[in-house]
């Protein structure tokens, strides 16, 4: 009879474990098959036992502002500084480009002034002495350059290249900048997902702790299950604190990405996410062939090197002008006065050496430029594949990580099912919340890195695969300019 009774009760337990493991399973829905294209985002897979929309905030602030990426974005273009120094850069060469058309303009100059003259002669038969004063009173003189032999044309060409490349720079400036905002909002993202297991973790470890009280109370469960139980609390505290830290830290980076005070403080309601990126290595290439600034600005480097060789060889031509001068000075305005017009030929200093290793120098720059060019090409096919195969790396991880959350979560629940009706231990309940901890969080990391390699893939295109490019906005450069001509 009391083989029997043990029997029952052995049962019973059994019998319970098994409901509450397969409701725990039923509650958190995560049992469906995987997809081949298809994986959940961050949301889907969220931990339980938390508030709906937690505060991200430090300081416990409330009411914050939601940001999207794509409001991040365009505070970035709006207010990172690279960029408006990039613009900057761009204003200051349009200004170059009017300086050298100004060779083509007359030439104005005047000079006035006053001079007083006293000499003491010799007396005159009275015993007095004789001073003379002289005023000069002014000069005005134009002139006009005719002809330079193309001279000023070249300065106005390496000019007009100069700011093509400004304007290029400023392109990949931008491109830069929208893959860092990108990458700190990803993280961002991915600090507030493992702040919400931390939080979890409290919740889950408090529920545990409290439970092992219960069992002790009644005399089930010894009193180190409480130890253990209190000790697992208390570092589950120190990891929210710890992630709490890394959401300020994130935060803290994405101010600084978009060029705003540190001390702004942002909600994100949006999950990290998995979305598809179809490309192939070839296109990947072939856009960025079109689209890259680099690839553009080794161009204009060379042409810029190569027009620098016909500016120095036509240095040395003479140069055709006209002049004219009128002046007016004396003892009193009219005493004195006239002018003078006409033309003349300048020779620059001729120096066959100078000459001849001027020229020599230029042709090595440009040969240098061509070999820049050339490198410039080969690392950006390089980074293009490295981001290629990094991203497909990451895409690849997805799957597994997210089948090793399921397979955790699904351990934990059946940990946690049979401690919770008594048959369990807490070393084992706490191993099966380690592992799921860490499962999500190597889950998050997927999402995240995957995100990440693919920001980092669009730069070393030069263009968003999925809504195309991200300009800059009118707005953005009326505001550089206005701060430029002021």
């Amino acid at each position: 009879m009391k083989k029997l009774f043990i029997v029952l009760i052995i049962s019973i337990l059994a019998f319970q474990t098994s409901c509450q493991a397969a409701f725990w399973h039923k509650d958190n829905g995560l049992g469906n098959e995987i997809k081949k294209e298809e994986y959940p985002d961050s949301k889907d897979v969220e931990p339980k036992n938390i508030t709906e929309e937690p505060t991200m905030i430090q300081g416990g602030v409330e009411n914050t502002p939601d940001i999207t990426l794509e409001e991040c974005l365009r505070y970035a273009l709006g207010n990172n500084p690279r960029i408006q120094a990039a613009m900057q850069d761009v204003f200051a060469s349009d200004a170059r480009i009017r300086q050298a058309w100004s060779a083509y303009f007359p030439q104005f100059g005047w000079q006035t002034g006053y001079t007083k003259i006293k000499q003491l002669q010799l007396s005159d038969a009275l015993g007095r002495n004789l001073v003379f004063n002289y005023w000069v009173l002014g000069q005005i003189s134009a002139s006009q350059m005719l002809y330079d032999f193309g001279v000023t044309q070249n300065q106005v060409t390496i000019r007009k290249l100069d700011n093509q490349g400004y304007k290029i720079t400023l392109t990949g400036t931008v491109n830069d900048v929208i893959c860092e905002v990108k990458k700190a909002y990803y993280n961002l993202q991915y600090s507030m997902e493992a702040k919400k297991v931390a939080e979890d973790m409290v919740a889950k470890y408090a529920a545990f702790y409290d439970q092992a009280k219960a069992f002790y109370k009644v005399g089930t469960k010894p009193k180190v299950d409480v130890t253990i139980a209190e000790v697992n609390l208390s570092n589950a505290k120190l990891n929210l604190i710890q992630a709490e830290n890394a959401v300020d830290i994130a935060m803290a980076k994405l101010n600084n990405t978009m060029g705003l005070p540190y001390s702004n403080k942002y909600k994100i309601n949006e999950s990290l996410r998995y979305d598809s990126c179809d490309i192939t290595l070839d296109k990947a290439v072939k856009t960025a062939q079109e689209s890259r600034p680099e690839f553009q600005l080794a161009e204009v480097k060379v042409e810029e090197a190569r027009q620098n060789v016909k500016l120095v060889k036509k240095s040395y031509f003479p140069q055709i002008t006209v002049e004219g001068q009128y002046q007016i000075g004396g003892m009193h305005p009219t005493s004195n006065y006239g002018y003078n017009y006409g033309g003349y030929i300048s020779f620059p200093t001729i120096n066959g050496m100078l000459i001849k290793n001027e020229i020599r120098e230029a042709k090595a720059l440009y040969s240098k430029e061509q070999a820049n060019a050339i490198n410039t090409k080969n690392n950006i096919y390089y980074e293009i594949q490295e981001s290629y195969y990094s991203l497909t790396e990451k895409k690849n991880k997805i799957p597994v990580a997210f089948l090793g959350l399921k397979q955790a979560k699904e351990n934990y629940e059946l940990s946690y099912g049979r401690y919770h009706v008594g048959v369990g231990n807490p070393i084992e309940l706490k191993d099966a919340q380690v592992q799921y901890q860490n499962a999500m969080l190597v889950y998050y990391q997927t999402l995240y890195d995957y995100n990440a390699a693919k920001a980092t893939l669009e730069k070393s295109i030069g263009r968003n695969i999925a809504n195309g490019e991200v300009e800059l906005k009118p707005d953005c450069k009326k505001k550089a300019k206005k701060s430029a001509e002021s």
